[in-house]
């Protein structure tokens, strides 16, 4: 069997493919990012899971693209805890950029963007993905990601900045003060996950003006950092895989069509199109067939 994923911070999505390609199945974990997990954590995690349990000494071959795998040090650490609970697979990993690229192309060179827990982007030629510039992750960067936002509304509700009603409702929903957020963002782990998490209290407000606000000054921050720092960005059509892209796809548009850049897809789960690349492009399924 194949096992295909791709994981940001939050979730990591799963499919199972036969050695025929045809789909077994599909689950979901946790997201796995080796700048916060260890690789006795991932195998922890996955052991305890039903499908992984069901399917662990009959995966062949693992393609596992994730946010944070972006050295060879840290795609080792997600490699030897895969290992562990898979162990006669052959596996492989990638940073989830990658994987971007793989499930947004079309057959031409485009560049390929994520806004989702975090943000980055990337310029795929149909053969070697590129980056222009880093990211810098959620406390330097991430604009105009769900952390970006999520970190927005909380510094704002604690300014009393909010909208009152807004202000009112994020009580009501939250029941949190100054103290209980900033140990979970200072001193508990995941604190990207956690701010992110608040990006679904703006996309519960999306047509107040102030979430529009800020979720297009968190593009436009996007824009002229990870789209225009490539030559070629008014040329080529650019791709958006993650889910605030897909819930803010009005915003985005608009941001884009300022700038004269030429949207492409918008792809809320990318682990379709990575099938795809995998069976037509990378031919996976030839292992079988020696």
């Amino acid at each position: 069997m194949i096992l295909i994923a791709e994981s940001g911070s939050t979730k990591c999505d799963w499919v199972v493919l036969r050695p025929d390609g045809t789909e077994y199945k599909r689950f979901s974990t946790m997201g796995f990012n080796p700048y916060f997990h260890s690789a006795s954590f991932i195998n922890e995690e996955l052991s305890g899971n039903e499908v992984v349990s069901e399917i662990h000494k009959k995966v062949d071959f693992v393609y596992f693209y994730g946010a944070g795998a972006s050295s060879e040090t840290l795609k080792d650490i997600v490699k030897d805890g895969l290992q562990q609970v898979l162990p006669n697979a052959k596996v492989s990993v990638d940073h989830d950029l990658v994987a971007s690229a793989y499930s947004t192309y079309t057959g031409e060179p485009a560049i390929t963007c994520i806004l989702g827990t975090g943000s980055n982007s990337c310029y795929f030629d149909g053969e070697v993905v590129t980056e222009e510039v880093p990211a810098l992750a959620y406390i330097l960067g991430d604009e105009g990601s769900a952390s970006f936002i999520g970190k927005r509304l909380v510094s704002d509700f604690l300014y009393k900045k909010l909208p009152t009603e807004m202000a009112e409702d994020f009580f009501a929903t939250y029941q949190l003060d100054k103290d209980e957020i900033i140990t979970s963002v200072y001193n508990k782990p995941n604190a990207n996950v956690y701010l992110a998490s608040f990006s679904r209290f703006a996309g519960k407000h999306m047509e107040k003006d102030y979430v529009k606000q800020i979720v297009r000054e968190g593009f436009a921050k996007f824009a002229d950092i990870h789209i225009a720092c490539f030559e070629n960005c008014h040329e080529v059509p650019v791709h958006f895989v993650g889910s605030v892209g897909a819930i803010f796809q009005d915003i985005l548009k608009d941001v884009l069509e300022e700038r004269n850049m030429r949207l492409g897809q918008i792809m809320r789960k990318p682990v379709d199109g990575l099938i795809k690349y995998h069976l037509e492009y990378l031919k996976v399924l030839e292992a079988y067939q020696v």
